[in-house]
């Protein structure tokens, strides 16, 4: 698994180093490289689709018909003419103008950023919603530069990391380059894993999808891959529609639908502050909302948000100045607006607003009272990027089938995750497969819970119990370790490194797989071949009259109660060698970092 934080780490070093060499500031610096990175990513899917076109692909003579741009229309894909494509940018001689190359407008070109900049300008060409998009400032570089940051940016880890990859280096990058731009509102990326539980519990299959505070549009890339994904052709199935404030945002958003070949109208700038706008026109009329607002917004003028209307549940307390002091509930109330006699909304929201007091606990009464709140699913700690606060999941149905109607489903989900690193953890795909697997039970789909059972099976490619898979393969992998380690010290010292490298490659590729069973056994030991049940600390399916009792909470916790302590599993011994090593490495850090400090303390003649 490739380490994205790694990555971003390296790319963010080496650029780093050239934009203090140059004489561009931050502010100026920072959308020209993102825009590069922008075409490495789209020369990377331009590949893979090519590679899909050629399948298959007709001959006459005896050579394959050439591939035009239609052939990528046809498969949602950016085209890129050859003078836009990466490695042609890449392998460009150091003398551009002895290359007598000439632009679109036929006028000869004398730098490497002239290069680039026809290069946007002719993938602007093949995308009616990128004119005036892309970045085109790139004779502001020297050819120095701009070369050495086409290398840099030339990783083949942008090949492999799938969904929004363009949105997460660019927060990085952002917070990095200049703060003033990534202003502390609320604002923050949207983690894929939480992207992907929302648009696998609202299962877009087509219609119009509105996300009023799209960001970077990770709810639309990927939502279109789950379009994709059942044979469908998103842009054929689906309406994007955007809003946001930030134009930033609104360029980077238009970009990365490109990239995955998505066309969408998004409007951003003060007319399409959500908060006072309806850009789109798009009240009660959405099928699919998807969003991660801002949190916890204050001074919102009032007058303004009533005007606006969308308020079905009518407005949240307003101060003496006549302002929303805190906007969550503007959210949850436009998101609700928006949908019409089926639509489906999932978002993100602050934790607090599920229990939040005053006018908040009116609107939400009358919201329960609808029957169309669906499922509320808590988040722990730690899996938004660059903030550490918990949230909620809010999910909600105006289809609702009848038996379901006056329920809604709480979910725990605060202690169910995967450990990236010490500040971040995520779901990984098994463990989003297994969120999802309760929602369908709860919404009696058991012929989809059969059929994740069945996908388990195969992936383990055996049809024993999962529990006893668990424990042969937990045996297999204590074996592994100690004949690891034993290999390791009998072997001769030159070779020891070689030794440990291929048994850990061994171990890595078991422990995937005991991975994959213990998930299949966390599954089938609650909910056995497919019959929903309320789990103590999980998961409580509850009436509109027991949400009542509780005073009108949404909280989840308050509802599924506290799971009884298990045993974890983990091997004391060898969680203590992990830990040592941990330390080992922070104390390395620790140290690097004081011989810095006091290097740099001797140059000042401290």
């Amino acid at each position: 698994m490739i380490n994205i934080r790694k990555l971003e780490s390296e790319l963010w070093e080496s650029a780093d180093l050239l934009r203090a060499g140059s004489k561009l500031t931050s502010n100026q610096y920072c959308m020209p490289v993102l825009g590069l990175i922008f075409l490495r990513y789209a020369y990377s899917r331009y590949k893979m689709v090519e590679r899909e076109i050629l399948k298959g692909r007709p001959s006459r003579g005896g050579r394959l018909m050439p591939i035009e741009a239609s052939d990528f229309k046809v498969k949602s894909a950016l085209y890129l003419p050859k003078e836009a494509q990466y490695d042609y940018l890449l392998n460009l001689p150091e003398d551009i103008s002895s290359a007598e190359l000439v632009n679109k407008d036929g006028h000869t070109m004398n730098s490497l950023g002239e290069v680039v900049n026809n290069a946007m300008q002719l993938i602007e060409d093949q995308s009616e919603q990128l004119v005036g998009v892309l970045p085109k400032s790139y004779t502001d570089f020297s050819d120095e530069i701009l070369a050495e940051l086409l290398r840099i940016f030339n990783n083949s880890a942008l090949d492999t990391i799938g969904g929004d990859i363009i949105g997460r280096i660019y927060e990085y990058f952002l917070n990095k380059f200049a703060k003033n731009i990534a202003s502390d509102d609320g604002v923050f990326f949207t983690p894929k894993s939480l992207v992907k539980m929302i648009v696998n519990i609202i299962e877009p299959k087509s219609g119009v999808l509105l996300d009023p505070a799209c960001g970077s549009g990770g709810m639309f890339i990927q939502s279109g891959d789950f379009v994709n994904a059942t044979g469908i052709n998103a842009n054929s199935a689906m309406t994007f529609y955007g809003q946001e404030k930030v134009e930033y945002n609104a360029q980077l958003c238009l970009m990365n639908m490109a990239v995955h070949g998505l066309t969408g109208v998004i409007k951003s700038g003060d007319q399409a502050n959500t908060f006072y706008y309806d850009a789109h026109n798009l009240e009660g009329s959405c099928d699919y909302i998807m969003a991660n607002p801002p949190f916890n917004v204050d001074k919102v003028k009032a007058e303004s948000c009533e005007s606006a209307k969308r308020l079905p549940f009518g407005m949240p307390s307003v101060n003496k100045n006549k302002e929303v002091g805190n906007a969550n509930y503007l959210w949850i109330s436009y998101f609700y607006s928006y949908l019409n006699e089926k639509g489906r909304a999932g978002f993100v929201m602050a934790s607090s607003a599920t229990d939040s007091q005053g006018k908040d606990k009116i609107i939400r009464e009358s919201l329960v009272k609808t029957g169309h709140v669906d499922a509320m699913i808590s988040v722990g700690n730690n899996f938004f990027y660059t903030k550490s606060l918990p949230c909620s999941l809010w999910f909600f149905d105006k289809g609702k089938a009848e038996p379901i109607k006056d329920k809604v489903l709480f979910i725990d989900a605060r202690n169910y995750y995967t450990v990236v690193d010490r500040t971040l953890n995520e779901r990984s795909e098994w463990q989003l497969k297994n969120m999802n697997a309760i929602v369908r039970l709860y919404r009696g789909e058991i012929d989809k819970y059969s059929a994740l059972l069945n996908e388990y099976r195969f992936a383990l490619g055996s049809d024993k119990p999962f529990a006893e898979q668990v424990h042969e393969l937990s045996e297999k992998a204590k074996a592994l370790r100690s004949e690891t380690k034993k290999a390791v010290e009998s072997a001769e010292k030159r070779e020891k490194k070689k030794t440990q490298e291929a048994y850990d490659i061994k171990i890595a590729e078991l422990t995937e797989v005991l991975t994959v069973a213990k998930e299949a056994n966390w599954l089938y030991e609650k909910f056995g071949e497919g019959v929903y049940a309320d789990i103590l600390g999980l998961c409580k399916l509850a009436t509109i009259s027991e949400i009542e009792e509780k005073g009108w909470s949404l909280t989840p916790g308050a509802y599924v109660g506290v799971a009884p302590i298990e045993d974890d599993g983990v091997d004391f011994e060898e969680r203590m060698t992990e830990i040592h090593k941990e330390l080992l490495s922070l104390q390395a850090e620790s140290n690097d970092f004081m011989d810095s400090i006091s290097q740099n303390l001797k140059e000042m003649g401290l």
